[in-house]
């Protein structure tokens, strides 16, 4: 089993929180009319955002393997958190811009490889989120 880990910390400024994984550093924290200062993307920004660079990502890594010309990906992740679905659950969507000179199956192979990217599995199967308290 490979665990990835995150730890994230909050210090004495409102809701400002400094995340690593032990190579990398960044920030997150809530919008001005939250209470924080801005100074990071929120909690939703950086969840959305995990989905929109694994989904770029894994685009490029499909096409690089295959040799096919895709020059760019740019991928828009939005959730609407303001409105459920009829059955309570919540939609996020993501628009995908393929860019270069693909052809129309190749098009459509690179939407079926952008629903496998980890994320969006991750995102879409059965999450389970176990909380306990360590020791300081």
């Amino acid at each position: 089993m490979s665990i990835i880990e995150v730890t994230t910390i909050i210090g004495g400024k409102p809701y400002l929180v400094t995340m690593n994984d032990g190579t990398h550093q960044w920030l997150g924290d809530e919008p001005i009319e939250q209470g924080g200062a801005d100074i990071g993307p929120s909690p939703t920004q950086l969840l959305l955002s995990s989905l929109g660079a694994c989904t770029a990502i894994t685009l490029r890594m499909y096409a690089n393997r295959k040799q096919w010309p895709l020059e760019g990906v740019e991928v828009r992740v939005s959730l609407d958190v303001s409105d459920k679905s009829a059955d309570g659950a919540t939609e996020i969507t993501r628009r995908i811009v393929l860019k270069g000179s693909l052809d129309t199956s190749q098009r459509e192979r690179l939407l079926q490889i952008a629903n496998a990217c980890p994320i969006h599995k991750i995102l879409t199967g059965n999450i389970r989120v176990g909380t306990d308290l360590a020791d300081a």
